[in-house]
């Protein structure tokens, strides 16, 4: 007999992936409408895209279909939106009147890079499949998203709010380096700082 404790186990068509998938499709109609020159759709589309992401999570807990495809699809759906639109925001001919700096652009997206690499070097090195957000990755993340609604609904609006922006900019930025910082420290530095006892303890045991 099941544990009734234990989530029920869910397959490919659940609601969860469903709205996962949803923001993946939403993604090249997102870009479509940035690059025809309609920022008025471009942040409505942005912000269901976006608002899939806060069904899904929601989704998993009440109806209880956590997924294996899901635990991938929704950090990978994740990601493909914002990195889409950051490098989509930072061109000035497509997005107008207010573009993300280049800079900002890649340092967000070099350090997702820098994570997926470091994550991958942590599997090979030291057998390590699991990795929890931390705080700093979390709060980046809220900031990065804040800046892209910003940059959207200013030009939604056509409205050039330079300070404000500017503001946001070096926010978003500063909240990604330490996120990166931290994710270093944390994930990388101590783990593999670990393993040398590890091996000295197999040494000294063939040594005797």
């Amino acid at each position: 007999m099941s544990d009734p404790a234990s989530p029920p186990r869910a397959g490919l068509w659940t609601a969860p992936n469903l709205l996962s998938l949803a923001r993946i499709l939403l993604v090249p109609v997102f870009l479509w409408v940035l690059t025809s020159g309609r920022p008025q759709a471009a942040f409505f589309v942005f912000s269901a895209a976006a608002a899939t992401d806060f069904l899904d999570g929601l989704a998993a807990r009440l109806l209880r279909q956590k997924s294996r495809l899901g635990l991938f699809l929704d950090p990978a759906a994740d990601k493909l939106l914002m990195t889409a639109a950051f490098i989509a925001c930072a061109w000035p001919g497509v997005c107008r009147p207010n573009a993300l700096p280049p800079a900002l652009t890649v340092v967000v997206v070099s350090r997702d890079l820098a994570i997926v690499l470091g994550a991958w070097i942590l599997y090979r090195a030291a057998a390590v499949k699991s990795f929890a957000p931390s705080l700093w990755g979390k709060i980046s993340t809220i900031c990065q998203m804040a800046c892209l609604f910003s940059v959207l609904l200013f030009n939604a609006l056509n409205v050039k709010p330079a300070g404000f922006l500017a503001a946001a900019y070096v926010l978003t930025l500063a909240t990604t380096l330490l996120s990166a910082g931290h994710y270093f420290w944390e994930g990388f530095v101590k783990v593999l700082a670990r393993r040398p006892t590890s091996r000295g303890g197999a040494t000294s045991r063939s040594g005797r």
